[in-house]
């Protein structure tokens, strides 16, 4: 028989414990494991019961605690010995979460699961810079991807479609590719000067906005570590925003 109680999948938002859902922070609690990524801070995971197990599984800068096939299998092990399992994703499991392959893997045991969504980096990234990802009149766009691709492979991108003025376009675990993303989309046609916004850390104490133009995206991003993720925002809906106070503006130009 399989189990009656579901896995759930739970959106631990940018980081700041703050921005987790009520349903979130109740799942967290009731959980008797929790399989958290490793953007997945101490705040969070404090809110779990002392006697929930908590085992990471994270992911970071290529640097792998456990691939997806030893995680599904994980899932899967804690859901049919009668666990309540929380699988706990940075964001939204549903964007770039991998949760895909967990939800069939689970399902081929006929273990239930549901989504619990979070707060993505994007949204988080916009509130902090006081900016919106939307324009009337010039982004009525947007776009998510990933910069991230198998190692030796190159980043498989519609490069043109990307490069429309009218896009806002969010970029997730983008500092590597960074110098190639600026420069095949100006090559595409999105104007040199087009307004970027840099997010690191999102959300954290030690959170940093940079911003500048397209063409520097390079030189902007030289100095972040391998171990800070790192959101891009490019298009003119993230320009400095004249409504932030004089020291928000200090904080997050460059």
């Amino acid at each position: 028989m399989p189990p009656s109680e579901p896995v759930w999948l739970v959106g631990a938002g940018p980081g700041d414990p703050e921005l987790l859902t009520r349903k979130a922070e109740r799942l967290i609690a009731e959980a008797e494991i929790i399989f958290h990524d490793a953007l997945v801070g101490p705040a969070i995971l404090d809110l779990a019961r002392p006697q929930t197990e908590l085992v990471g599984v994270g992911k970071r800068s290529g640097r792998h605690s456990k691939d997806q096939d030893d995680i599904n299998v994980l899932l899967a092990e804690a859901a049919l010995a009668g666990k309540k399992v929380v699988r706990l994703k940075g964001g939204d499991p549903s964007i770039f979460g991998r949760s895909t392959e967990e939800i069939e893997h689970l399902a081929t045991f006929g273990i239930p699961v549901r989504i619990c969504p979070g707060i993505t980096a994007a949204s988080a990234a916009a509130a902090s810079g006081i900016a919106s990802l939307t324009l009337r009149g010039l982004a009525r766009r947007l776009t998510f991807v990933t910069a991230h691709a198998r190692k030796g492979e190159a980043i498989g991108l519609d490069w043109t479609a990307l490069a429309a003025p009218d896009t806002t376009l969010a970029v997730y675990m983008g500092r590597a590719a960074a110098p190639t993303i600026g420069q095949r989309l100006i090559a595409a046609g999105r104007a040199a000067d087009t307004s970027v916004m840099i997010a690191v850390n999102v959300s954290l104490p030690n959170e940093r906005l940079i911003r500048g133009r397209l063409d520097a995206l390079a030189f902007l991003t030289a100095t972040i570590s391998d171990d800070d993720p790192t959101l891009l925002l490019i298009g003119e809906a993230v320009s400095s925003n004249k409504a932030a106070t004089a020291e928000q503006r200090e904080r997050v130009s460059c």
